[in-house]
């Protein structure tokens, strides 16, 4: 039996990664680092109020990593914030649970990531997936998922448009780039988290 720790728990693929992860039997304990409280009550459940920027290597403590932190542009405010909880949070989680013994990193990235993208957002992630793999976890697992469907807790316009276009063309898009499913994303990590799989593993959108 394992523990999980999970990063970006309050998000639309984080929250199916959590309580997909409470309701495996592989994991004992779940632990969600948060910057706010989540209404969330399970007996293998712990939060921790965390401080991403000045993280405590102390609590970053457990057997698989699951990161599915992630903001917009808009959101974050600028390109320097959003590139601070993209890929800074996450490689600097990711440097402490390597030295605290943590096996596996689990990641959600994007179709297309490439660290010499032209755009931001895939530049961004594809950078994010250099530095994980550069951490030489004995497993790193990332799979990249097109457009996420699913409900999130936070109203954004623009994906809900995007949505109800992403259900009319689906079916004529190539398989790489139709939208899916935030809880088939956190399955496919989850069941691949105990596959016995080792070194680096890259799933992309079609194969999720």
């Amino acid at each position: 039996m394992k523990k999980a720790i999970v990063l970006g728990a309050s998000g639309l693929v984080g929250a199916q990664l959590l309580q997909q992860l409470l309701d495996s039997p592989h994991y004992t304990e779940v632990l969600a680092l948060v910057r706010r409280p989540l209404d969330v009550q399970h007996p293998k459940f712990k939060q921790v109020i965390f401080d991403f920027d000045h993280p405590a290597a102390d609590l970053v403590l457990g057997d698989d990593l699951f990161c599915a932190l992630g903001t917009t542009l808009k959101k974050a405010g600028s390109k320097a914030a959003q590139y601070r909880i993209d890929c800074q949070y996450p490689t600097e989680l990711g440097a402490i649970a390597r030295q605290n013994g943590v096996q596996q990193y689990l990641l959600v990235s994007s179709v297309g990531a490439d660290a010499k993208a032209s755009g931001f957002y895939l530049r961004t992630k594809g950078e994010l997936e250099e530095k994980i793999q550069a951490l030489d976890f004995p497993c790193f697992i990332v799979v990249r998922p097109s457009f996420l469907l699913g409900e999130r807790s936070e109203f954004r316009l623009g994906e809900k448009i995007g949505i109800i276009l992403a259900k009319v063309f689906n079916p004529l898009l190539p398989r790489r780039y139709r939208g899916i499913q935030a809880a088939a994303v956190a399955q496919g990590l989850i069941t691949r988290a105990n596959k016995g799989l080792s070194g680096m593993q890259i799933v992309e959108n079609e194969d999720i």
